[in-house]
């Protein structure tokens, strides 16, 4: 089992490292705990009671609602140094997302006992936070607005875009292996239909696949499809 110190640890958005001398010195490191999870488990489930924040210290999670039929709506996707959770946190007794690994993960949890305690002691890291929470409720709204007005080429093209700014590209294939169903999860919208618009982008050049894998032939010209739409977001 790999811990993780948060002394040594390399993501610098986290909000934790980000305080990381205040949060020593105030003594709140001995209360956090290390999750080492498998690929494919769920670490929150929606509906359950809230336990505390995550902290992904290393892999990728999905992080989705419930909805008709029991359809999953993924509403983001996380990656090194960000925070899930944080929708149940301070706001009831339930979480009202799940949470599931899409690779082998690991992750840092503060109960929410401990997290109020950090951030009635500890200024700075309330302000992040709230800044954290004031970004994350721009996302969204622009996200509202967007499946109200996109057609499903452009949701597609806008979700492959924004998990490519999300997890990047090595040996030109994204950094991540989704199903079409996933991808059809995140952007509202049909495996059939997600299938039908990728086949259309191989076809014009603009993506390419390998089994599971895709790959961004022209980010550019896939920005400009939906530059009118103004819903570029940076992650």
């Amino acid at each position: 089992m790999q811990k993780a110190e948060c002394e040594t640890c390399k993501n610098e958005n986290c909000l934790v490292k980000q305080n990381i001398k205040e949060i020593k010195e105030a003594g709140f490191l001995e209360y956090k705990h290390t999750i080492n999870c498998k690929k494919s488990r769920n670490f929150i489930l929606e509906g359950a009671p809230v336990h505390g924040l995550f902290f992904v210290y290393k892999g990728k999670v999905k992080v989705y609602k419930t909805g008709i039929n029991g359809r999953e709506q993924i509403v983001r996707f996380a990656k090194d140094g960000e925070i899930i959770g944080h929708r149940g946190f301070g706001a009831g007794q339930f979480y009202q997302v799940s949470a599931e690994t899409i690779e082998d993960t690991i992750l840092c949890d503060f109960t929410n006992s401990i997290l109020m305690e950090m951030l009635q002691k500890i200024p700075a890291l309330t302000f992040n936070v709230m800044t954290f929470y004031a970004e994350e409720l721009n996302r969204s709204e622009t996200k509202v607005r967007k499946f109200a007005q996109m057609t499903v080429r452009e949701k597609v093209i806008d979700a492959i875009l924004y998990i490519n700014r999300k997890f990047g590209q090595t040996n030109d294939f994204l950094n991540v292996r989704l199903s079409r169903k996933e991808i059809a999860d995140f952007a509202g919208t049909t495996d059939e239909q997600v299938i039908r618009v990728i086949s259309s982008l191989k076809k014009e050049k603009l993506l390419h696949t390998e089994g599971k894998k895709i790959g961004i032939t022209d980010v550019e010209k896939l920005k400009k499809e939906i530059a009118e739409h103004n819903f570029f977001l940076n992650s």
